[in-house]
């Protein structure tokens, strides 16, 4: 799950597409004139004049000096305000206008905007027109490397923050130059222990109709070149898109480190822990006592999301069948992984929770075992605050006299910061048609059939949070785990998964992901012949995300996941394997 914290109050108002026909502002109004870029470079690499597909956005900082107003964009009490409309077909060098028709967040309107000075930017997220297999043809933003991060997209073009005095009851027209694009990511590069790989995926190609591409960093263990003949157990840790192997690092901290300052764990110097904890593992890991494996972390960015979620989806493809079929063989050649289900394990916290669990129960010969972390909704009767079967409205519990909003985020107290429907207003500012690249839009997007448009069908009506009852039966049958452990446990699937869930949370989970867990345990502990015999555990009072330490807080504890896990897994699989199984060569 993508960390949001949303705050103000909005109200609804209609969105706008650009196009060559769309009608002008009226005279004397109040609106932003944003002229596109008119290189190849910022017409998504091609040569001549082609047209702009994309999501113009117009970001207005209160301070000037806090940097640049698209890194201030956030669903958190520091959030800045944000505007946006669709370009379908905008001619480069032309020039659009943004006026108060446009969608915006915190405020509903330019309009609202006090009279004051204000930094002022403007972005384009490009889109790129996929002809899929199923026959839709849909506009989305290929991932380019940074993991579905709109304000930090290669290709993006977008404009020199300007400080600008601002008065919408004055009226006049603000110009804005796309001047600028953002830069392509620099390569990771291999080292002895750590390598990276990319394939070309034939499913997922075939589905979106042009080359994708799966990709993995690979962590090898110590020894691997100097033990030609071991092969080993395989461990993945989902989560988020990695630039690199995360919580690794084989030289010592950097002394010179200046420290910085974790708002989310409010420690001073956190980045100085990172640094520690990824050099510690370094050192764990090469030591002579930690088990020899495997560890990848898979790049599975999609149009949609900063990853696929590892399931096979309608909207998003066959992710599922790509990393199962296809990558996780090719890995296991190449890097002499055993290449057995008994000897793979998978762990992660959040989306990554969710991934090791739904990966787990979808592909139950596949895994030997699953260790989800604060996993994201795991049951959607506890769809964070929603019960997606039962409540009539994603957004609002309705009584007879008053509408009381869903929470979507607390702290550990129970404080309150942010509403369902807060977070879904700023996803559709910033892209319409399940196009935003945030949470509520990814699991729209993975869970829902496709809709009349070829985009995922709304599971709720994105203003007015009505839900879709049809809709929420198909999430139900496809994507609710638990919905699906209790509907097949007793058909074999309970045999296959024996020992093999493993979940872990805290009770005060910032996006009250521990109520889906205590459903879940509900079940779980219910199971007879076989007893589902692996272990579930709440961290008092801890955040998201909380993953089964009881002995660091939180932000010390999601340092340590390999080590964590991975002793944990071979442990298993010592007791698991098969008879006649290799359980030496990669013991040394």
């Amino acid at each position: 799950m993508r960390s949001t914290v949303l705050a103000g109050v909005v109200a609804a108002c209609v969105a706008l597409s650009v196009s060559a026909t769309r009608p002008q502002a009226q005279q004397g109004s109040f609106r932003f004139a944003v002229t596109l870029p008119t290189s190849a470079e910022a017409t998504a690499g091609k040569p001549g004049a082609a047209p702009i597909d994309g999501r113009l956005l117009v970001m207005v900082a209160k301070d000037p000096a806090a940097g640049e107003p698209r890194f201030q964009i956030s669903d958190g009490p520091g959030g800045q305000l944000i505007f946006g409309l669709d370009l379908d077909g905008a001619l480069p060098g032309s020039t659009v206008t943004l006026d108060s028709r446009a969608l915006g967040f915190p405020l509903d309107s330019i309009n609202d905007i006090p009279a004051g000075t204000y930094s002022v930017q403007a972005l384009v997220h490009k889109y790129e027109t996929f002809k899929r297999s199923d026959g839709h043809t849909v506009k989305l933003p290929m991932d380019r490397g940074e993991g579905q991060q709109w304000a930090r997209a290669p290709g993006n073009p977008y404009s020199t923050p300007r400080t600008i005095a601002i008065d919408p009851t004055r009226g006049g027209t603000i110009a804005i130059s796309l001047d600028q694009v953002i830069a392509p990511l620099p390569t990771p590069k291999d080292t002895k222990y750590v390598r990276h790989d990319t394939i070309l995926s034939e499913r997922l190609s075939r589905f979106w109709g042009r080359p994708m591409h799966l990709g993995a960093h690979v962590l090898l263990p110590e020894g691997w070149d100097s033990h030609p003949d071991a092969k080993y157990p395989l461990f993945i840790y989902h989560g988020h898109f990695p630039a690199d192997l995360s919580n690794w690092r084989d030289t010592p901290p950097d002394p010179n480190l200046k420290p910085d300052f974790s708002a989310r764990f409010n420690l001073s110097g956190y980045n100085r822990m990172q640094q520690e904890y990824a050099y510690q593992f370094y050192r764990d890991w090469t030591g002579p006592n930690f088990p020899r494996a495997i560890v990848i972390e898979i790049q599975h960015a999609t149009p949609f999301y900063d990853d696929s979620y590892a399931v096979n989806s309608a909207n998003i493809g066959p992710y599922g069948d790509a990393i199962v079929q296809e990558l996780l063989p090719y890995l296991e050649k190449k890097y002499r992984g055993l290449g057995q289900g008994w000897a793979r394990f998978m762990y992660g916290g959040s989306t990554g929770g969710w991934e090791a669990m739904a990966a787990q129960v979808k592909y139950p010969d596949a895994f030997n075992g699953a260790y989800a972390a604060c996993p994201d909704p795991i049951d959607f009767r506890a769809y964070t605050t929603i019960n997606l079967y039962q409540d009539k409205n994603a957004y609002w519990i309705d009584d007879t006299w008053k509408k009381t909003p869903r929470p979507a985020h607390r702290n550990y107290l129970g404080h309150v910061d942010s509403m369902v429907w807060e977070q879904n207003r700023l996803e559709e500012v910033l892209g319409t048609r399940t196009r935003s690249g945030q949470q509520w839009d990814i699991w729209e997007a993975v869970f829902s059939p496709v809709g009349p448009d070829g985009y995922p069908a709304r599971i709720f009506d994105k203003r007015t949070g009505v839900i879709d009852k049809k809709v929420a039966e198909y999430w139900r049958e496809n994507y609710d785990l638990v919905h699906i452990l209790q509907r097949d446990w007793n058909k074999g699937l309970g045999k296959k998964l024996e020992g093999k869930l493993n979940i872990y949370v805290g009770d005060m989970d910032n996006y009250y992901l521990n109520n889906a867990v205590y459903l879940a345990e509900a079940f779980l502990e219910s199971t007879k012949d076989p007893y589902y015999d692996g272990e579930v555990r709440y961290g008092d009072r801890a955040e998201h995300c909380w993953n089964g330490d009881p002995t660091r807080p939180n932000a010390l504890s999601r340092l340590r996941y390999h080590q964590m896990y991975i002793p944990k897994g071979v442990e298993r699989m010592l007791k698991t394997a098969p008879p006649g199984a290799d359980l030496t060569s990669w013991r040394y």
